[in-house]
């Protein structure tokens, strides 16, 4: 079984303006993709589009842990730019970009199950501060009441939360889902109405611009 899946993620979220889309994606695609999975300790990636939330783009990297973007010849790509990356880059073009590196805080264990799975054909991203007196409470809630519900929800594939160690916020929490439509079922709806976080931990947390958002694949492509 070939490893897909780590302790760590690498995310990307960018918008770009309509005339940059085209080339943007063909560089992404063809070019940065590739390029960042030939370095050691990436596993896997997938870029997604928001249906809901945002920002448009989302490029996930699979790692296998955060020391993968320390190695040197993830240093030696980042800091030998290629022409088409200098030109298309999401820190160039891109608006509102956002790059997290986020460590595994939940499960605390992978689970062996899940390793030779690829990316998610649709992902819900919810990136949220805590303030320090709720954290305790907001961890244990989402560990074993919340995530344990999600999970009996058809089509909630996995659920991972993780530690910003780069970037913010502080959490982040990862749905898979099987199709970008679990979000809209009665049981995703009906399990959303029976939550009591904000009172399980006396107090309200904030989510970050245009999270929690709704993201389906778009590369590699989806088999249908």
């Amino acid at each position: 079984m070939v490893k897909k899946k780590g302790t760590a993620l690498l995310l990307v979220f960018a918008d770009v303006d309509v005339e940059h889309d085209a080339e943007f994606n063909a560089w992404y695609n063809e070019e940065h993709v590739p390029e960042r999975l030939s370095a050691p300790g990436f596993l896997d990636a997938a870029r997604y589009e928001a249906l809901r939330g945002g920002p448009r783009y989302l490029a996930v990297y699979e790692l296998e842990s955060a020391d993968a973007l320390q190695t040197d010849e993830y240093l030696r790509l980042s800091r030998n730019p290629t022409e088409w990356t200098q030109r298309m880059s999401p820190n160039v073009v891109g608006r509102g970009t956002v790059r997290n590196v986020c460590t595994q805080i939940y499960p605390a264990e992978s689970d062996p199950d899940t390793q030779g799975r690829g990316m998610a054909p649709a992902l819900q991203i919810g990136r949220m501060d805590v303030p320090a007196e709720l954290e305790a409470g907001y961890n244990e809630y989402y560990d074993t009441v919340r995530t344990p519900a999600n999970l009996l929800i058809p089509g909630c594939l996995h659920v991972r939360r993780y530690h910003a160690v780069a970037g913010a916020p502080k959490y982040l929490t990862m749905y898979e889902f099987e199709h970008e439509k679990v979000p809209e079922t009665l049981a995703w709806e009906t399990q959303r109405g029976q939550d009591t976080m904000n009172e399980y931990i006396g107090g309200r947390y904030g989510h970050a611009p245009g999270s929690p958002g709704v993201y389906r694949r778009v590369f590699p492509p989806r088999a249908f």
